[in-house]
This record gives C-alpha cells, structure tokens and sequence, in this order.
C-alpha cells in the first residue's frame, strides 16, 4: 500500500512539473527569439553607417550640423563655404560657448559667419534638435537640408528630423571621427559600448516615432456619428 502511494505521489508530481517545464521551454524560446531579432537589428543598424566621408551629390537650400562631436562643425562651414547651402544652422550650441569661441576655432569662416550661421542654443538632444531645426527651417523658407552628425548617430537624427519635418527633402552628410579612421569600431570596447547605446536609443525613437503617428492618424480620423452625420448631410 505505502509502495502504491509513493507511486501515485511521484505521478502527480511528474504530472505538476510538465506544465512548468513546457512554459519554462516556451519562456526560453521567447527569449531566444528575442535576443535573435534584437542581434538581426543591430547588425541592420550597423549596415546603415556609412564607413566612409562622401561629399554630398546634390546641393540643398540649408545646412544643419547637429553639435556633439569632433570636426561637425567644420564640416559644415566647410559645406557652407563650397556653396552646398545658403545658410547654416549649428544647432545645440552649448551656454557655455558661443560665436566668439567657434569663431576661433574656425578664424577662416569670419565672412560667412556674419552673413550665413545661425545658431541654436536651445537643444539639448537630437529631439529637440529636430524641432529647433523645423522651426529654423520653416522661418527661412527651407525645403532642402544637408544634415551634417556622426556616422553613428545619422540613423537617429534621420528618424527624430524626418518625423518632426515630413515636407522638407534631406541629405545625409556624415561625419567619420579619428577614432573610427585609426581602428576597426569592433576592436574598441568603449566604440561597441557607444554603437549598442546608440542602437538602443534609434530603437526608442523609432518606437516613440511610430506611436506618435499611430494617434495621429487615429484622432484625425472622424467618428463613426461624424461620418454618418457627413454622409447624411452629402444626401441633403
């Protein structure tokens, strides 16, 4: 009889552990999957920065450098000086710094400062890079931009300024630091770490991105009282 027990005991636990060991072999799937499609993103991500500095094919009504890293800005006024553009906007300028301070570190670009550059202090991140770039464009009359940032953060900016402007035309100008030029970016720790965080943040704006559009596009359609309304209305 204690034998008969014992084995309809170890049944019922046999019977109690194969749900958990299905959900735990579906958890770990799930995850699998995940970590997959996150992999299959980066190395998409990856695809889209451009390894090489390329002069753009097309000139544009205005030139946008977004500030942050290293010879952005010089890129731009050099842009700006071979007539790629009418009017420059550095967008992001730090409190700490100002006209006089870019002024010596581009002494050359005098002329074209006092007729051409604008800046923007008011970003603080590719965001509000974007709408303080919108409301620069929309001022001026702008339909064509040259949008001139790091190779890796390109993705990201393309995203955040086509979003907040749909009807303005823009080309892409990244920027190749030193450190890209001297190295392979997957034999630097510090470089994988920057190109991950990067990911991660396209990601967001992506996501933010599409769900912005997602509620207007439903707020903007009518109701169904409001079309049946309209329709009645049209048979009147």
């Amino acid at each position: 009889m204690d034998k008969q027990r014992l084995e309809e005991a170890n049944s019922d636990d046999d019977f109690a552990r194969k749900p958990r060991r299905r959900w735990w072999r579906l958890l770990m799937r799930a995850m699998l999957v995940v970590i997959a499609l996150y992999a299959a993103g980066f190395v998409w991500f990856l695809a889209q920065i451009r390894p090489d500095e390329e002069r753009p094919t097309v000139r544009a009504d205005g030139i946008v450098v977004l500030t942050g890293g290293s010879s952005r800005v010089s890129d731009a006024v050099e842009l700006l000086a071979n007539g790629y553009g009418r009017r420059l906007l550095i967008s992001g300028v730090e409190r700490t710094n100002g006209i006089a301070e870019i002024s010596r570190t581009l002494p050359d670009s005098s002329p074209l400062r006092n007729c051409c550059i604008d800046l923007d202090w008011s970003a603080v991140n590719t965001r509000s890079n974007a709408s303080e770039t919108r409301r620069w464009a929309r001022d001026r009359g702008l339909r064509s931009l040259i949008i001139v940032t790091s190779n890796y953060h390109m993705p990201r900016a393309l995203v955040e300024l086509s979003h907040a402007m749909p009807d303005v035309t823009l080309v892409a100008y990244p920027v190749i630091g030193d450190k890209w030029r001297d190295e392979p970016w997957w034999s630097s720790g510090a470089a994988v770490r920057l190109l991950w965080s990067e990911y991660m943040k396209y990601l967001a704006a992506n996501v933010r991105v599409h769900v912005d559009r997602f509620v207007k596009t439903r707020d903007a359609e009518p109701a169904p009282k409001e079309q049946q309304e309209s329709a009645n209305a049209a048979r009147n």
